[in-house]
């Protein structure tokens, strides 16, 4: 059988900025970032709410290489954040900070889209982690792009961690997804039956001034504009680095099979945009404490034996990806719980949710 090509790997995470007294979230001035160029480069960038901070890996050729970088980010950014007398958290959504409290980073990019979105892009207080994979060109990327959708859910079930929103607990255990929907141009992604279709839908906005650069396509998947990749954008930000490698895994894994079907002429079965936003709703809601469909059987199956059939559907790339470590950790994931999960239970001792936010910090750096 043919070796598979590198996939390679370029993770982002986004941070929280905490105040250690009043646990809100808490602007940094550009502290942090400023502080961050001295040894990291372009690694470290503001977002649009001076509260959050967002890292990026380089690129790399594996799993264990985008651990190894993103665990040395979490372990900078506590130490700049320090500097700075403030904490760091990785959820989906703060607790209970209010978005109309968190000022906006003073940059041309973000008045923009502050000034076209309004409240929809201030109340935009959300956290996510995304993945980059390498492909080779963007005719195969697309491919893979429409055949991976009907696996986003599940792997979203996964990542939920983000049961709260401005002090309340939602009933979701990812509510991130649900203000994120307020923006255009977000959720599942259409399907394209050619690049070509697919960048003339890029020209169109753009010519037509809907967006100025592709990049704001927020799809939940989307082939990089300007990048070999395609960028998976659905899940939460997790609580600690495993989970997030976890998670990296899982989607390189699914890349990668797809391309082996599709290198042997086989190709996964594309579903309907509108059954998999099924499969997404149960997963925000839910987590993996519910059930999904399986649209093959056209029946409810448990959303756990849903991801044990997506374990068994990569098991033949995972050893020659060199994954099966971070594969592994779903089945703690499973046991203990999402982010979701965990938070809810800290919650439910003494619905407390300044014990909540000392959790989510504490699970920071856990196993650094």
């Amino acid at each position: 059988m043919k070796k598979l090509p590198v996939f390679t790997l370029g993770v982002e995470e986004e941070y929280q900025i905490i105040d250690p007294e009043t646990r809100e979230l808490r602007s940094h001035l550009s502290k942090i970032v400023d502080g961050a160029k001295v040894f990291l480069n372009e690694q470290v960038k503001p977002e649009m709410h001076q509260s959050v901070v967002e890292v990026g890996t380089n690129i790399c050729k594996n799993v264990a290489e985008a651990k190894a970088e993103i665990s040395t980010l979490r372990k900078k950014i506590v130490e700049l954040a320090h500097d700075q007398k403030l904490i760091v958290g990785a959820a989906g959504t703060h607790p209970f900070s209010r978005w109309q409290d968190q000022p906006i980073t003073d940059d041309p990019r973000y008045h923009h889209i502050v000034n076209e979105m309004q409240d929809a892009a201030r109340s935009n207080l959300i956290f996510g982690m995304h993945c980059h994979v390498g492909i080779e060109n963007r005719e195969v990327g697309l491919q893979l792009m429409n055949q991976a959708c009907y696996f986003l859910p599940h792997i979203f079930a996964l990542s939920t961690n983000s049961p709260f929103w401005e002090g309340r607990n939602t009933g979701y255990k990812s509510f991130r997804t649900k203000v994120f929907d307020k923006f255009p141009r977000t959720g599942l992604p259409e399907y394209f039956d050619s690049v070509q279709s697919y960048d003339n839908y890029l020209d169109t906005l753009v010519k037509t001034k809907c967006i100025d650069n592709p990049k704001k396509i927020w799809w939940d998947l989307r082939l990089h504009p300007f990048y070999d990749t395609i960028e998976f954008r659905i899940c939460d930000m997790a609580l600690t680095v495993d989970e997030t490698m976890c998670i990296v895994a899982i989607i390189q894994a699914v890349v990668a099979k797809l391309y082996k079907l599709t290198m042997q002429n086989l190709s996964f079965n594309i579903y309907r945009i509108a059954l998999i936003r099924e499969n997404k709703f149960r997963a925000a809601r839910y987590g993996i404490e519910g059930n999904m469909i399986d649209f093959g059987l056209k029946e409810e199956v448990e959303t756990r034996s849903l991801i044990m059939e997506l374990l068994e559907f990569i098991e033949d790339v995972v050893d020659e990806l060199g994954s099966r470590e971070q594969i592994n950790y779903v089945h703690t994931i499973l046991k203990e719980g999402t982010g979701a999960d965990k938070q809810l239970a800290v919650f439910s001792k003494d619905q407390d949710l300044i014990q909540v936010v000392d959790y989510i910090t504490g699970e920071f750096t856990k196993g650094l």
